[in-house]
């Protein structure tokens, strides 16, 4: 079957920049990548495929001879078809470096040679804000791989040593002449590894690793914001062969609560208060973050959007024993389903006021007087 086009593969254009080529390489890798896909030979196909065109063309001399040639430039001396996953491991890695490089720090980077580290895995945990502000342990579920107990790692049946590679002498790499060029590239018969597995460990296939649910303890420390992130190391993915396992990122989310809103250390929340107790004065009861209750004083005339400070009564401060401040926004309710009795009274009030009770009532109605006044002159 003949070769498809590599841009083609690639789905850009012939002209197409170098970080095209890398935005469109890096979505299908991801895509069709084995982790992502297992048994499915299909994807298994496209993956090859896609770090095959990725291999040539993101090398300017290799590109140049493509464009000019196509695939007969690199026809001698083997076709790059019969490669396996190896021969572009730097590719894929380098999507986990771009991904992962504010974690690790660029340690994933290394010669091409040796086996690879564990893929750093995500997980998503949700807690609610008294969590936040106390703190938590917990137990998660996290699925992934780990190294295999019946080799230990080593890939090989009874845990034997890998072998060197016959064919790079336990380099990884062999050199190739294609078209004009000669190209180094990861050894077919061991993928870059530099050794080989004779007799693969019959559990997990030679990989070194098995596919198992593990049960981890989390500490949620007190104060933690939305997207804190907590790092386990050595608890993501295992490693190929024995090489060290990746590490584990929690990231947290802070549910919505129900009467509390967070504004870093500190915490709002809107009380109705009662006409009465805003125009004659008293005391109401809250409810604070840490389950207890704290008491307000509501002084005489409070109006809507009125603020009263609870020092002390906010969010922990992560890694302090000291705490933020809580703030009350006062809403004045206007009373509904009066009694006849009621309104009467209300009425009464309304008239036997001898002074100008409602200032802000008042003064705008005063400025839209002059304002009609105004607009007739």
């Amino acid at each position: 079957m003949s070769k498809r086009d590599y841009y083609e593969v690639l789905g850009v254009a012939k002209n197409a920049s170098a970080d095209d080529l890398k935005k469109a390489y890096r979505k299908l890798a991801m895509q069709f990548h084995p982790d992502r896909n297992p048994g499915d030979k299909d994807a298994e196909v496209r993956f090859r495929e896609v770090n095959e065109a990725y291999e040539v063309l993101k090398d300017d001399q290799k590109r140049a001879a493509y464009d000019r040639f196509g695939h007969a430039a690199f026809e001698q001396g083997g076709g790059a078809g019969a490669r396996g996953f190896g021969d572009f491991g730097g590719g894929f890695a380098d999507i986990f470096d771009e991904m992962f490089g504010e974690f690790m720090g660029g340690a994933r980077r290394g010669g091409g040679t040796g086996a690879q580290r564990g893929a750093d895995v995500r997980y998503n945990m949700d807690i609610t804000l008294e969590e936040a502000f106390a703190g938590k342990k917990t137990t998660i579920r996290v699925p992934g791989s780990v190294t295999c107990s019946t080799c230990k790692g080593s890939g090989a049946r009874g845990g034997a040593a890998p072998e060197t590679c016959p064919t790079c002498k336990g380099h990884g790499r062999v050199r190739a002449q294609q078209g004009f060029f000669t190209i180094e590239r990861a050894c077919p018969t061991c993928h870059g590894q530099g050794k080989v597995i004779r007799d693969p460990c019959p559990d997990c296939g030679g990989s070194g690793r098995q596919r198992k649910e593990k049960t981890l303890e989390v500490s949620i420390p007190a104060g933690v914001e939305e997207g804190t992130r907590i790092r386990l190391a050595g608890e993501g993915e295992a490693g190929m062969r024995g090489a060290p396992p990746g590490d584990l990122y929690i990231f947290l989310t802070i549910a919505p609560h129900r009467l509390f809103q967070r504004d870093g250390a500190n915490v709002h929340c809107k009380v109705p208060i009662t006409m009465t107790t805003a125009a004659l004065g008293g005391s109401i009861e809250v409810p604070t973050i840490d389950g207890g209750r704290a008491s307000v004083s509501i002084p005489k005339g409070t109006q809507s959007g009125d603020q009263f400070r609870l020092r002390g009564k906010g969010m922990t401060l992560l890694r302090s024993a000291s705490r933020g401040d809580m703030f009350i926004h006062a809403t004045v309710e206007t009373p509904v389903n009066l009694t006849r009795r009621q309104e009467e009274l209300l009425r009464e009030f309304e008239e036997a006021g001898d002074r100008d009770s409602s200032p802000e009532s008042s003064s705008f109605f005063k400025k839209v007087k002059e304002f009609w006044e105004d607009l007739t002159d």
